[in-house]
């Protein structure tokens, strides 16, 4: 759940829509429940369009943005910070999205900060 944060994160901060990803959850017992992720998700990139597209990006401002996301999730910095945001939500003990969310947010905001500019 932590790392499904700090992806829609750091997608929000490079500008690019976070609808983009989807990490959800089906046994092998649910192949029904797998189709239908797989089914919404792909029409939910159909209505979005080529990645740039609804974001109003050329090709290479998404290159550069995704290069940009890349070496960011790739620092020492954020690997770190993403951490102490993990140690946090393990410490408090709620595991809901929300929170979860919340914490990666509050925590990652000073090591990606670079991504908003």
């Amino acid at each position: 759940m932590g790392m499904d944060a700090l992806v829609k994160k750091v997608l929000r901060d490079v500008g690019i829509k976070e609808e983009r990803y989807s990490l959800q959850w089906a046994s092998a017992a649910e192949a029904p429940r797998f189709v239908q992720l797989i089914t919404d998700f792909t029409e939910q990139m159909k209505d979005l369009g080529p990645i740039g597209e609804a974001e109003g990006l050329s090709k290479e401002e998404v290159q550069e943005r995704i290069q940009k996301a890349l070496d960011a999730v790739s620092s020492q910095k954020v690997r770190i910070g993403f951490g102490n945001a993990s140690k946090a939500v393990r410490k408090d003990g709620i595991w809901t999205d929300e929170h979860i969310s919340g914490i990666i947010n509050k925590k990652m905001e000073k090591s990606l900060a670079s991504l908003s500019k």
